[in-house]
């Protein structure tokens, strides 16, 4: 006597789960440009490698003790390979009940939450699902107190390994804020919509008529209110940019982020960073034409692209190390910190200080945003916690000042000499506690509007304060440690980041200091 009849019935089972939730559903998911939660697993993880979890888990109908049709759980667990390293993965199956969160079999969020902090590994979400759903109260004859064993722990998760989140439909709820619990996310452009209550509860609550692409799709999501990273094109190119995130990040925090063969010199100088800096200080130039001349050549992955754009921050490579890298960008608002760049950059200090990353941060800082518009959304505030975070960082951190930094923001290329801290200059810098223009208008205020020539007498005090502002006077009093030759910043910058590995292996675990925040 042997478990034949077991092996059958668990494999026929295997098969009705394998429906989702039926042709009729997985037809509406294609018509809509979609993939399948089962197709969007078979392309992210390496070929063969996924292993589900609760694959069983469903609602089944019997004639007596007999199974005859079974509804799959609409949320698919699993582990798998993503380019060889090992992965817990989830994804929402939108052809059973649209993926309602709370229509999932037992505690699968809770359980695919708890694994990766567990196992010590990366997680990736593929949403494509709505929250609650009022239809639950009618099938469990009561309503309900709103809690969700899936969000405990959501804190330590975020602390212990690396989560990406890619929102590959439209995503309500307690997926949609799942799309902010994680450290890298993702949406597509003409699929994806992201919202806490969609068109009807805007509608119950509002009185408004909107769409969800109005509602909730890049226009608001990426490019408006910065709450998602990155936009793809397709879903294909979704699974690349997780796969490339995750390149650069370690398994976990008590692991060395991972370092790729180096097949560009560390000693590479570069004669055109001689001119990217224009000698005419109300002239623009190309920031990403500075890093594409001092990382690691194609090492470039930029994050946030398209809010708080005046300031960069990408993930790269020097020598093969992953590192954290940020520059102003005065293509936009001339660089300065405004609130949407300065949420942008605290996330990033904290991703980069959680996982070990070492931060280069080329300073091109002419100060916090000014204006009636930024006082109203509360630039002294926001940037009193770019000071914090700045200073609360611990991971091994140089700037290189290529241009300005002034007043307070200027003051956060620094870390207060923590840790492992370099600063360089090139000779185009030039900083202070403000700028000379309008600073010498405040300074001598009295002695310009007493003179018999006031626009003469404040060019007069510009010019001689302008003598004085040489970054080799400074360099005079060792305010600044060192004024380098731009060509020499690559091999400077690997030099630090080789350096720099020692440090990084005694600091593994997660940061003593305040936990990242989504």
């Amino acid at each position: 006597m042997d478990w034949k009849p077991e092996i059958e019935e668990l494999n026929y089972r295997k098969q009705l789960a394998s429906r989702m939730g039926g042709q009729e559903g997985i037809e509406r998911q294609r018509k809509r440009g979609k993939l399948t939660v089962r197709e969007r697993i078979d392309k992210l993880a390496d070929p063969g490698s996924f292993r589900e979890i609760g694959g069983l888990a469903g609602t089944g109908i019997y004639e007596g003790d007999k199974l005859v049709d079974f509804q799959a759980s609409n949320y698919v667990i699993g582990l798998c390979s993503v380019d060889g390293r090992k992965v817990m993965v989830s994804g929402g199956d939108f052809t059973v009940r649209g993926g309602a969160a709370d229509a999932s079999v037992g505690n699968k969020h809770g359980f695919a939450n708890q694994l990766p902090l567990k196992y010590r590994i990366p997680y990736i979400r593929l949403l494509d699902a709505t929250g609650g759903s009022v239809r639950t109260f009618e099938q469990i004859g009561r309503t309900y107190i709103p809690i969700n064993p899936g969000t405990y722990h959501i804190d330590e998760l975020l602390c212990t390994s690396p989560v990406v989140s890619l929102a590959l439909g439209s995503v309500a709820g307690l997926p949609a804020v799942e799309v902010c619990f994680s450290h890298f996310s993702v949406m597509v452009k003409g699929i994806s919509q992201v919202f806490a209550g969609g068109p009807p509860v805007v509608k119950a609550a509002l009185g408004q008529d909107i769409t969800k692409e109005e509602l909730g799709d890049e226009r608001t999501q990426v490019f408006e209110g910065g709450v998602v990273d990155n936009l793809a094109e397709s879903e294909e190119e979704a699974f690349d940019l997780a796969r490339r995130f995750l390149s650069y990040l370690p398994q976990s925090v008590w692991e060395m982020p991972p370092r790729k063969e180096p097949t560009d010199d560390p000693n590479r100088r570069e004669e055109a960073l001689l001119s990217v800096i224009p000698r005419n200080r109300r002239r623009i130039y190309d920031p990403y034409r500075v890093l594409k001349l001092v990382l690691d050549r194609d090492s470039l992955l930029e994050m946030t692209p398209f809010y708080g754009r005046s300031r960069i921050t990408a993930l790269a490579r020097i020598n093969g190390y992953p590192v954290g890298v940020m520059i102003n960008n005065p293509m936009f608002l001339g660089g300065s910190m405004d609130v949407a760049a300065g949420t942008k950059v605290i996330r990033f200090i904290q991703l980069c200080d959680t996982f070990h990353l070492p931060m280069i941060y080329f300073a091109d800082e002419p100060g916090f945003m000014v204006g009636l518009e930024a006082q109203k959304q509360g630039i002294v505030r926001a940037g009193a916690k770019m000071v914090c975070a700045t200073q609360q960082s611990r991971m091994p951190w140089i700037s290189v000042i290529i241009r300005q930094i002034y007043g307070v923001a200027g003051q956060c290329h620094d870390r207060g000499m923590r840790g492992m801290f370099k600063r360089v200059a090139w000779p185009s810098a030039n900083w202070g506690s403000m700028h000379i223009e309008g600073g010498a208008s405040a300074a001598y205020r009295r002695e310009i509007d007493t003179a018999e020539a006031p626009e003469a007498k404040r060019q007069e005090i510009e010019r001689r304060l302008q003598a004085i502002a040489s970054p080799f006077r400074t360099a005079e009093a060792f305010n600044i440690e060192e004024i380098v030759d731009p060509r020499d910043t690559r091999p400077i910058l690997c030099d630090f980041i080789d350096l720099a590995q020692p440090i990084l292996k005694t600091q593994l675990g997660p940061t003593p200091g305040p936990s990242y925040q989504p």
